[in-house]
């Protein structure tokens, strides 16, 4: 296995353990009670009725199977195949943004919201991969 592989793969497992740690982290400090009543509030206001509500366990057991479905996908990532670099790209920009919008949205509301604890190393895994993605892709 070459470097440029061996990075990829290493950043894509990476931000997967960030993502189970941020998950934790959501559970512990209570997110679906800031989130239902946010999602609740933005249906009323703003008629965006597609934006879902969840019940804790539905919740979980989805962020759970997500994790270890990553995980499982990282040893496409340690064959280097080109697919899982091209999911790379999505991959690491949705988590670096949702790290983003935990600061942003912990600045604006004026108080630490749930999953703020982790978002910081969801911005640098996140861009991590990007990174790592790119630099397999050009390879």
């Amino acid at each position: 296995m070459n470097s440029v592989v061996r990075r990829h793969a290493m950043a894509w497992v990476a931000l997967t353990l960030v993502l189970a740690v941020h998950v934790a982290d959501e559970a512990v400090h209570d997110f679906l009670g800031f989130y239902n009543p946010f999602v609740m509030m933005l249906r009323d206001v703003l008629l965006i009725q597609w934006l879902p509500t969840y019940e804790f366990g539905e919740w979980l057991a989805g962020l759970i199977a997500a994790v270890v479905l990553l995980l499982i996908a990282s040893r496409a990532a340690f064959r280097g195949a080109r697919w899982i670099q091209w999911a790379s790209l999505p991959y690491g920009l949705i988590l670096l943004l949702n790290g983003c919008v935990h600061i942003a949205g912990s600045l604006y509301f004026q108080r630490m919201l749930p999953g703020v604890l982790s978002a910081p190393l969801l911005v640098v895994a996140g861009a991590w991969l990007l990174v790592r993605a790119a630099a397999a892709l050009r390879a």
